[in-house]
């Protein structure tokens, strides 16, 4: 796949997740993707494939959100097997707090499928925001 084809498959993962089909963010993971969200949140720490990023990370933070989470890609740039991905998110917590951060997700893929992403993101809007 090229670059333009990389691009797409990000835009596809995220336009799943906004018509409510999770399906089609997952199934564009390889199985043994490596995700890593970058600092020292509740949430930071690189998940090694699909099932524990679901049960380690998916899961915990879909319970502390009040009706999901909206994340809009803004911009995509993409270059050989990576794209970059300025997105927007918008959510609120069980503890009532906003909870609108900001992304910048690198993702690699390889065969069609993400196999690697670095989420970078606003790290102290988590801790405040996810503290009862």
């Amino acid at each position: 796949m090229g670059a333009s084809e990389n691009k797409a498959l990000i835009q596809q993962m995220y336009r799943g997740l906004a018509e409510g089909d999770p399906e089609a963010f997952l199934g564009a993971l390889s199985d043994d993707v490596r995700w890593t969200i970058i600092g020292n949140t509740i949430f930071s720490k690189t998940y090694a494939g699909k099932r524990q990023l679901i049960e380690g990370l998916f899961e915990p933070f879909t319970k502390q959100i009040e009706g999901g989470a909206k994340i809009e890609p803004r911009n995509l740039i993409a270059e050989g097997d990576f794209v970059a991905m300025q997105a927007q998110g918008k959510a609120r917590t069980v503890y009532g707090k906003d909870y609108n951060n900001t992304y910048c997700h690198v993702f690699r893929i390889h065969d069609g499928k993400v196999v690697e992403a670095t989420e970078y993101l606003d790290t102290e809007l988590v801790t405040e925001a996810f503290r009862p």
